[in-house]
């Protein structure tokens, strides 16, 4: 009686082995797809690439401030009062400076940017650290003694200077046509120099 008992264990356990077996042989073969599937999933892999390349070429690019970025957008009053955006010169060549009256490289700079200013198709926007300032009297004198025409942005609360991470100044930053970031540069700038930069920028 035991042996039929335990010949029927053996067997019971043999077949429970042979269904576990073909069981995980059909989950395994579900895993892999069959070479028609596998087709269509290359043609879905080459439809994003193709996408995302042309993302890239369209000219999308992130926010930030390195080269080949879209350069952040502010709002700053000028010393006459009138608000400007960096948005709104979308389309034009812009040059962003970063400066105070305070420091020697910034004035050393201030005649090569109003030629500049003259001589070439470009939007300067001269932001002031206003915060860094005696008084705006010493601003508006500045303007007067180097006799600048471009606009004069008040920085008053430093916080589109900490938004650009300005650290040294002067500060450039040339953004060209799209919006886009094509050269920055730390410390001063001589026409030729800016000019150069700005024959690269579309």
């Amino acid at each position: 009686m035991k042996k039929w008992i335990f010949a029927i264990i053996v067997v019971g356990m043999i077949g429970w082995s042979l269904y576990d077996f073909i069981d995980s042989s059909r989950q395994s073969a579900d895993e892999f797809v069959p070479v028609e599937e596998e087709s269509n999933l290359e043609e879905d892999v080459r439809e994003q690439l193709n996408t995302e390349e042309s993302d890239i070429t369209s000219g999308e690019s992130e926010v930030g401030l390195e080269v080949g970025n879209i350069a952040p957008d502010f709002e700053l009053q000028t010393l006459n009062g009138e608000t400007v955006k960096l948005s709104d010169y979308r389309g034009e060549k812009v040059m962003i400076n970063f400066w105070a009256t305070w420091c020697p490289p910034c004035r050393a700079e201030m005649p090569d940017m109003e030629e500049f200013h003259q001589d070439k198709d470009i939007t300067i926007l001269a932001v002031n650290l206003t915060e860094t300032e005696n008084n705006l009297q010493q601003v508006e004198d500045f303007i007067v003694e180097y006799d600048l025409t471009f606009p004069i942005l008040l920085d008053e609360e430093i916080k589109v200077a900490e938004q650009y991470m300005i650290q040294p100044i002067p500060t450039s930053y040339m953004i060209n046509s799209n919006g886009v970031v094509s050269f920055k540069a730390f410390g001063s700038l001589n026409y030729d120099f800016m000019v150069q930069e700005f024959e690269k920028m579309e």
